[in-house]
């Protein structure tokens, strides 16, 4: 089955910057694309950037700025590069994966999750 993992979550201080890392096993890139949703303590999940395999971003009005996603199809895999870290971005951070071109920002219309990967930031 389709695996996705991520990397690079850990504590970090505010001010700082951190690059998250998504490998996806599963490669058809011209027919999906790749986002980066986040859920932090007692909120719902939210989206953050998406991808589309043909290089085109998307980003929450809140992530504009500070957030920058990327890939590398060579290897599969999707990052997000955040910078001037706050304690507000204190979250779980998930992949996700979906059939199509298009980078949605809707979580539902993702047909594959990662499990996550742990991002706190101290003040």
């Amino acid at each position: 089955q389709v695996q996705l993992v991520e990397s690079g979550g850990g504590l970090v201080q505010a001010g700082r910057s951190l690059r998250l890392s998504c490998t996806t096993s599963k490669r058809t890139y011209t027919t999906s694309a790749m986002s980066w949703f986040r859920q932090a303590p007692g909120k719902e999940r939210e989206f953050v950037a998406g991808i589309n395999w043909n290089g085109f971003t998307s980003y929450a009005d809140s992530a504009k700025g500070r957030f920058t996603i990327s890939n590398d199809n060579a290897k599969s895999t999707v990052y997000l590069q955040v910078s001037s870290l706050e304690p507000e971005d204190t979250a779980v951070y998930y992949c996700a994966q979906r059939a199509s071109s298009f980078a949605s920002s809707r979580g539902s219309d993702y047909d594959y999750w990662g499990q996550g990967t742990q991002v706190t930031v101290s003040s």
